[in-house]
């Protein structure tokens, strides 16, 4: 047996800067991880087999995971077959990147116990049609995203703060959401110099995302959610992607512990992710 992580992201700022006739859009977003994770066990087996922990997710071929699973094999051929037993922590539909991490994990574990030696860019050639953000998660590293999200330069952003994100229960349409934005070709400011020279306590009053005025005019209770982690002190609060997830950096622990406490003891999914986080990203064999 293989044992892995697979992490989420989130986005810090994201700029929809034109909508293309093809219906995707230019953006400019920065990447970065928090904690939440879910956990991949792989074993051999007669064929491709993929369980799940959440039954409300479909285990299918529509799957990401699948997806990858049937790309690698066709484009590549499979000496071997797998089954890929997946604990599910990550919430869907939560603008955190959960199916797109999946699907990157899948053909590092493959690309591994394969022993293909693929690059990171011949695996994202793979499945670039996948995921806008499956890039990221194959570089395994924080930085800019640009162009439909895929073009990533890496960038030591990952925030030196301590990250409390809030699931609210829902999932977010990510094509609403875009729909309803308001592209801008011309920002007053770039999200790269935002990130790169300002203070983490100056991003409130400069690093935006376009997906979210629409999507809280919606969705009421994103708004009211990134209103509470201000309360409770954090120094940046915004939406991840399109939603519905909303995070707060907070710069003291004990603070950021007490608003985790708080809205966990309300029943939201929360998670709390350590200053200048750094994921695991090891696939480990395990003695079974």
């Amino acid at each position: 047996m293989w044992i892995a992580n697979s992490y989420a992201k989130i986005n810090l700022g994201l700029q929809v800067l034109e909508r293309l006739p093809t219906g995707y859009h230019n953006i400019e977003t920065g990447f970065c991880f928090i904690e939440w994770n879910d956990r991949f066990e792989v074993n051999r087996g007669e064929s491709y087999q993929l369980i799940l922990s959440d039954d409300s997710i479909p285990n299918d071929d529509n799957n990401l995971i699948s997806k990858a699973y049937n790309a690698f094999d066709r484009y590549i051929g499979l000496k071997n077959h797998y089954s890929f037993n997946i604990t599910k922590n990550i919430p869907a539909g939560a603008g955190l990147g959960g199916g797109s991490s999946n699907a990157a994990l899948t053909l590092r574990i493959l690309n591994k116990l394969e022993e293909t030696n693929l690059s990171d860019e011949d695996l994202v050639d793979l499945i670039r049609d996948l995921g806008a953000d499956i890039p990221f998660f194959i570089k395994g590293k924080p930085g800019l995203g640009t162009g439909l999200g895929q073009q990533i330069d890496p960038l030591d952003i990952q925030p030196d703060g301590w990250i409390l994100t809030v699931y609210p229960g829902f999932e977010s349409s990510t094509a609403d959401a875009y729909g309803h934005c308001e592209p801008n070709p011309n920002p007053e400011f770039s999200i790269k110099r935002i990130l790169m020279e300002e203070e983490m306590d100056e991003w409130q009053y400069l690093l935006q995302n376009d997906l979210e005025p629409p999507v809280i005019t919606r969705n009421h209770l994103i708004g009211n959610i990134k209103d509470q982690l201000y309360d409770f002190g954090a120094v940046y609060s915004a939406m991840s992607g399109s939603g519905s997830s909303v995070f707060g950096i907070f710069e003291q622990d004990f603070v950021a512990i007490q608003a985790y406490e708080s809205f966990h003891e309300l029943d939201f999914k929360t998670n709390l992710t350590k200053p200048n986080f750094t994921p695991d990203h090891g696939i480990y064999l395990k003695d079974v």
